[in-house]
């Protein structure tokens, strides 16, 4: 059993950065791939980025590419989402997800831990 425990959201102003982060417990955190999604008021929860086991592929939602940047510290047993050039659009909770595969993909079943998510609100 893998728990995950985020961190890191708040309020900033668009334009600004955030750092997420994302602990997990257990001593096969590097044998998961790892996903961030967010869910903005209203709407569903939707994929924002994935890394696979050992950090070296990546991949981005469109509306996030090129801001966001996901990493990961397997010694550290986390998993980071640096985000940049934060728009209001931005605002929703933050969820770190883990995938019992290499490399995940962007659909949410293909994910089988969940943290319990952080706000991050993104003010105009």
């Amino acid at each position: 059993q893998v728990q995950l425990v985020e961190s890191g959201g708040g309020l900033v102003q668009a334009g600004g950065s955030l750092r997420l982060s994302c602990a997990a417990s257990g001593r096969t955190f590097s044998r998961y791939a790892m996903g961030w999604f967010r869910q903005a008021p209203g709407k569903e929860r939707e994929f924002v980025a994935r890394i696979n086991w050992s950090g070296i592929s990546t991949y981005y939602a469109d509306s996030v590419k090129g801001r966001f940047t996901i990493s990961r510290d397997n010694a550290k047993n986390t998993v980071y989402l640096q985000m940049n050039s934060l728009e209001p659009e931005d605002t929703a909770v933050y969820y770190c997800a883990g995938a019992r595969s290499l490399y995940g993909d962007v659909r949410e079943v293909s994910y089988d831990y969940w943290g319990q998510g952080t706000q991050v609100t993104v003010s105009s």
